[in-house]
């Protein structure tokens, strides 16, 4: 489909009150400079609303090549966050000039005063759109205030209420206003026990805070409790989405790429990305290797034993990475405090020996009525209770530590378990099997 045709179709879609997400839906074939052409020509406001659908590498390279002046019109109806996140894409050259263009708007002050914030942090996604009201008016002013900030406003759910300072004093919601008669001052009947969050807070326990508290934005604060912006739950679902995303990529021994899909990169940057780990797992397996190496006359003399290397293997490693995942998962949702590491690590301990039990007892009996030797199935047992029991202490002894040290267990804590895990378990069972191995002949 050309350009003119997608222009016009968004044009007649916006008209019928389409949602900018689905129309971001059809230009995502187009090229980049087909994207520029369209952009020159929707209204400041629509191309602003379909430029804030796309991912942040992608509207950066759009401003590039936009015209200067075009730039600049699109900027000013973005909000002011999405802005910030635009221009905290660009090279600090562009930024500044970007920032010079609008300089003379109120909007620049605003820009300058977020990209001073780490971009995952509160004050790096907050918005500056908010309605602010002193205590000591009545709520019919209060409502007649609202409808002339409103349109520019991020949300109006809530009513932030501050002193002469700009201090964050109490909060109140759209339909505390509306409940209210005429002549009650906004000091009676807002919340005073506000929550709130740091400007310099992780994006990802802003996050939290928001879900704890099923609210729809959360004021942010200096460290004197002034009032900086807010940051609102659009923006928190996309940094679960982006902190969810990290932590699965790292799980799976690999990391996102500065300014592009991982999915879209090119191969030998995801090549080197994921290359590192797959070599320490080939070390680990070279290790695992030589421990048969150690232990190849008891499998010269009793041949059956290989063939149970695999189940036993194979229960260790899906115990491992039960563990470590959970773990993991739950220091990144804060659903394990770190006070609280410690007790979890005992009770994944007692879990893995209960799971142990019940597998080792199974496995045994079908190695005995299998092979019919019972020494056999206690091998095989026993090499199954420790190795599930070991596993599970690894899988989440490995991150705890990582964790104690400063070190994302997520980046680094698969390979390093199945190393771990795979020694250990070949370890146990060849060295159980040689404590039997006159029973096994």
């Amino acid at each position: 489909m050309s350009v003119e045709n997608i222009y016009l179709q968004i044009n007649r879609e916006l008209k019928e009150g389409a949602h900018p997400s689905d129309l971001h839906d059809l230009i995502e074939e187009l090229d980049i400079g087909q994207k520029v052409e369209l952009m020159q020509r929707l209204a400041d406001t629509d191309a602003a609303l379909i430029l804030q659908e796309m991912e942040d590498y992608e509207q950066a390279d759009i401003l590039r090549l936009l015209s200067k002046e075009r730039a600049k019109e699109i900027l000013k109806n973005l909000a002011s966050d999405d802005a910030a996140d635009l221009i905290g894409e660009l090279s600090v050259e562009e930024a500044q000039e970007m920032l010079q263009l609008i300089e003379e708007e109120e909007e620049s002050l605003d820009l300058g005063e977020l990209l001073k914030y780490p971009e995952d942090s509160a004050g790096g996604i907050m918005t500056t759109e908010y309605i602010s009201l002193p205590a000591d008016i009545p709520v019919e002013d209060a409502i007649a205030r609202l409808r002339e900030v409103a349109p520019k406003a991020e949300t109006i759910y809530y009513v932030y209420v501050v002193d002469e300072e700009g201090l964050l004093i109490g909060v109140l919601s759209l339909r505390d206003l509306i409940a209210s008669s005429d002549g009650t001052l906004l000091k009676n009947i807002m919340r005073h026990n506000v929550i709130s969050v740091n400007a310099g807070l992780d994006q990802e326990e802003v996050a939290r805070i928001v879900s704890k508290y099923d609210l729809l934005a959360v004021p942010v604060v200096d460290d004197q409790e002034r009032m900086l912006g807010i940051v609102t739950v659009d923006d928190v679902i996309d940094v679960l989405e982006q902190e969810a995303t990290e932590d699965i990529y790292h799980l799976a021994g690999a990391s996102e790429i500065e300014g592009m899909e991982l999915t879209e990169a090119p191969v030998n940057k995801v090549v080197r990305l994921r290359l590192p780990w797959l070599l320490i797992t080939m070390i680990g397996g070279v290790i695992s290797g030589s421990v048969i190496g150690v232990y190849k006359d008891t499998l010269e003399a009793i041949v059956m034993l290989a063939i149970f290397i695999p189940v036993v293997m194979g229960m260790g490693g899906n115990v491992g990475t039960q563990s470590s995942t959970i773990f993991i998962r739950g220091l990144a949702t804060g659903e394990i405090d770190r006070s609280e590491v410690w007790p979890y690590f005992f009770r994944e301990i007692k879990i893995g020996v209960v799971m142990g039990v019940i597998c080792g007892i199974l496995i045994s009996i079908t190695a005995f009525i299998w092979q019919g030797n019972p020494y056999l199935g206690l091998v095989v047992g026993l090499s199954m209770l420790i190795t599930i029991s070991v596993a599970t202490m690894i899988g989440t002894l490995v991150p705890l530590l990582l964790n104690k040290v400063n070190i994302d267990p997520a980046i680094t804590a698969g390979p390093f378990v199945t190393m771990i895990k795979d020694f250990t378990g070949l370890v146990i069972y060849f060295g159980i099997a040689s404590i039997f191995l006159k029973h096994l002949r």
